[in-house]
């Protein structure tokens, strides 16, 4: 595997995780009704996975220019890890509207 590709992949790995612990802290903000901490970690979820994007883009248009890209098991797992974060990211934006609607 070239050093560039694990480079991206551990991008999208790296990026995406720290999307779903930042959404996770905003859950936790908003059970403890500290909403504006909870919206600071909403948006500190997405600004990872605009990060995410950003890398995952350079991977699309590498490919669509004629490069072709090893598909590994590494690279399939840190596209699930993104897709995951993605959604917990907006499930968790969801429950911060919940609690913030309850209190």
């Amino acid at each position: 595997m070239e050093n560039q590709n694990l480079e991206v992949i551990m991008g999208l790995i790296v990026h995406g995780g720290n999307a779903k612990s930042y959404a996770m802290e905003a859950i936790q903000s908003a059970k403890a009704q500290q909403f504006e901490e909870a919206e600071k970690n909403i948006g500190m979820a997405k600004d990872a996975l605009v990060e995410a994007h950003h890398t995952q883009t350079g991977l699309l248009t590498a490919e669509a220019s004629g490069e072709n890209t090893e598909i590994t098991l590494l690279m399939v797992h840190s596209q699930d890890h993104l897709m995951t974060s993605i959604a917990f990211t907006d499930l968790a934006e969801e429950l911060v509207a919940i609690y913030k609607k309850i209190a």
